[in-house]
């Protein structure tokens, strides 16, 4: 039994050495000087011209737009013709031509994005 005791007080010594290693604080590093940072290329995926449906069409053209000028475009339509919700400015009242686009009166703005997204090919 003595044996058994000795061997667990040795345990509890060598975790008591390794907690105390653990707890010291790391000398602090000197900071790196900051690299230049280059202007961001935007996506190609993005830029690539789509050929929006004739729903859509009907709102921001005929004529092959990337993404990003179709959701622009959109949005110009949006608030030329004041469709945007007056308490949640999150929501887009659909007028006729839009309401044909959505499928319904009232969309979220999230919602929008991915709607127009099945309009492009």
């Amino acid at each position: 039994m003595a044996k058994k005791k000795a061997t667990k007080k040795v345990a509890k010594k060598t975790t008591a050495k390794t907690a105390t290693k653990k707890t010291a604080k790391p000398a602090k590093k000197a900071a790196a000087p900051k690299k230049a940072t280059a202007k961001r290329k935007p996506n190609p995926a993005f830029m690539k011209a789509l050929t929006p449906s004739s729903t859509l069409a009907a709102v921001v053209g005929a004529s092959p737009l990337p993404r990003t000028e179709v959701v622009k475009k959109l949005w110009a339509y949006i608030k030329k013709h004041n469709l945007q919700d007056k308490t949640n400015r999150r929501n887009i009242n659909a007028d006729d031509k839009l309401k044909s686009l959505f499928g319904k009166a009232t969309v979220n703005m999230f919602e929008m994005t991915k709607i127009v997204s099945k309009h492009l090919k």
